[in-house]
């Protein structure tokens, strides 16, 4: 037995028979959209707060600015304004939306989850919504979710998003760490079907290592180191992260999720249009096209004015990709990310 659709999303859900054969339902991108804040911070503002240097920071990262958030300006404020335009973009209303995902690592309140308050930014009175936690790869992490929600017949519209506002939980006396990240938000729209020029997801992968978790990790603030009083001198509600370490399961992480994925989905490399990152590191990025034999050419990048947006980075340049034209009709993208956990995570999909 299994579940059937509710005819809205108060109704109960229903047992069906599933001795019956099953079909899954194709799913499609058909919208996506995104939001950066106004205020860029650059490395020559960075020197003036942390022994670095423009060089220093271009040479080991490849960032030139990132951008950060107003004070008052939440995690699902970001969220709800790439929200509109991926709605705007696929032409559906918020209304018409039967899910809604938000992945981040920076939520606006522990509870109620961030994705109740875009819900209710938005007015999509007939989602259901909830958060999940991947880290970087929340994005592509959400987009299984929604693939699996949309392709049983569970959902008709789905709204994943990814939002962060990692300012708050950076050390800036932390010169090893301060100057990688920003914030933003990427959001995108499914449903089954599609139409000409939408995105069909030909296969997705994700994976984690929890043996890894403390490669990259928030350590306090959470039940099992609270914040108090003798403790927040410490700083250990801000990011902590061992560098050398995790580029290496980083770069390994995210070919062997793309090869997978490659392989299941049948898809030849040579006919991949597009290869679309998560933007933590030029060096990583470079070393993950080598590794899968992709020209330079065929890899989008736009860390060196975004920093790394955790969750949020492949959903943007998945955005701006698609913005300025670097795929069309017919050409295969490959989104892969890698985030603390360990997580891994890659996507197919086909315009």
């Amino acid at each position: 037995m299994g579940f059937s659709k509710p005819k809205s999303a108060h109704d109960t859900f229903i047992m069906t028979d599933l001795t019956q054969p099953f079909k899954r339902l194709p799913v499609a991108v058909i919208g996506t959209g995104s939001y950066v804040p106004e205020r860029r911070l650059t490395n020559a503002d960075l020197e003036k707060m942390v022994d670095t240097s423009d060089e220093w920071i271009i040479t080991r990262t490849g960032i030139q600015e990132r951008r950060i958030a107003a004070p008052d300006e939440r995690t699902s404020d970001m969220a709800t304004k790439a929200a509109r335009r991926a709605l705007e973009s696929a032409g559906v209303s918020a209304e018409e939306l039967d899910l809604i995902i938000v992945a981040t690592i920076t939520p606006d309140t522990f509870t109620p989850s961030t994705a109740c308050y875009v819900q209710n930014n938005i007015g999509a009175k007939n989602a259901a919504a909830f958060d999940i936690s991947a880290a970087c790869s929340g994005f592509l992490f959400a987009l299984k979710t929604a693939v699996q929600y949309v392709g049983c017949g569970q959902a008709g519209h789905a709204l994943i998003i990814a939002s962060e506002k990692l300012s708050t939980v950076v050390n800036w006396e932390d010169r090893s760490t301060c100057v990688l990240f920003g914030d933003g938000a990427g959001a995108a729209v499914l449903r089954s079907g599609g139409r000409p020029g939408d995105g069909a997801v030909l296969a997705s992968d994700i994976g984690s290592d929890g043996t890894l978790h403390d490669l990259l990790q928030i350590p306090g603030g959470g039940s099992a180191c609270p914040t108090t009083v003798e403790n927040v001198h410490e700083r250990l509600a801000t990011l902590a992260m061992r560098g050398n370490e995790t580029f290496k399961h980083a770069v390994s992480h995210m070919r062997d999720s793309a090869n997978s994925l490659i392989e299941r989905a049948g898809i030849d490399p040579g006919d991949i249009k597009l290869v679309i990152p998560h933007q933590a590191n030029l060096r990583i990025i470079n070393a993950v096209a080598q590794r899968l034999r992709i020209p330079s050419d065929r890899v989008f990048v736009n860390l060196y004015k975004y920093g790394n947006t955790s969750a949020a980075a492949v959903a943007i340049a998945f955005d701006e990709a698609r913005r300025e034209g670097r795929f069309g009709k017919g050409d295969i993208v490959l989104l892969v990310t890698f985030g603390a956990g360990l997580t891994w995570s890659s996507a197919a999909i086909r315009w």
